[in-house]
């Protein structure tokens, strides 16, 4: 089953289990942000990624400049590992990695989550990766990739459980949204993918096609 599908097949199932308002709150917060222009004025192929350097689980820091050094970077973000479907697209990253090795290149993913969380993240999906975090959402503030939730989906979050002041260790109610992109040794993105829709991802095999 490809990511996209197992994605669908997860979506369809969380009908099931949230019915109703629920469905109603999550569906109006997509609706809501595929009417902004977020999109269009997000990085995109042909554009400059830029420069930046990060903490990953440890505490190392990691530089996109250092990690061209060694061939392309593929570049993912997500929302937390509270997220299932975020959970769901890092392990299937996780299942091709190496075949993304195999192409030369190296596979990172960023979160605005805290170093503790993403150790979590890190250990429960058993990722062989990088998994970096980007204090307050700055990286993919940049980029163009950060919105604000609604209210109405903040509290039903809290009612499930979820709550993003502790993943990310602040109180603006920010997310990126779904992105991933190639990044070249000259650091020009060749890729990129990006979705309005949180239940929705850039597949594997889409992005080693592109490699």
């Amino acid at each position: 089953m490809t990511l996209t599908e197992q994605l669908k097949e997860y979506a369809e199932n969380s009908v099931k289990r949230h019915p109703g308002a629920a469905q109603d709150i999550m569906r109006s917060a997509i609706d809501e942000l595929e009417a902004t222009d977020i999109l269009e004025n997000a990085t995109k192929t042909g554009d400059q990624f830029p420069a930046f350097t990060l903490p990953n689980a440890q505490g190392t820091q990691v530089a996109l400049e250092e990690l061209l050094k060694e061939g392309k970077v593929v570049l993912t973000f997500y929302r937390g590992g509270w997220c299932p479907y975020c959970n769901i697209a890092l392990k299937a990253l996780q299942n091709v990695l190496p075949e993304i090795k195999a192409k030369g290149a190296t596979l990172v993913a960023i979160t605005p989550e805290t170093p503790n969380n993403t150790l979590s993240t890190q250990e429960k999906n058993e990722l062989d990766f990088e998994v970096l975090t980007s204090e307050n959402n700055e990286l993919a503030r940049s980029l163009g990739l950060v919105y604000t939730l609604p209210e109405s989906l903040v509290t039903l979050y809290k009612k499930f459980g979820i709550d993003l002041v502790e993943s990310q260790g602040n109180e603006a109610d920010e997310l990126p949204i779904a992105a991933t992109y190639i990044i070249e040794q000259n650091g020009k993105v060749s890729y990129h993918y990006l979705a309005e829709d949180y239940k929705l991802r850039a597949d594997p095999l889409d992005i080693i096609a592109a490699l």
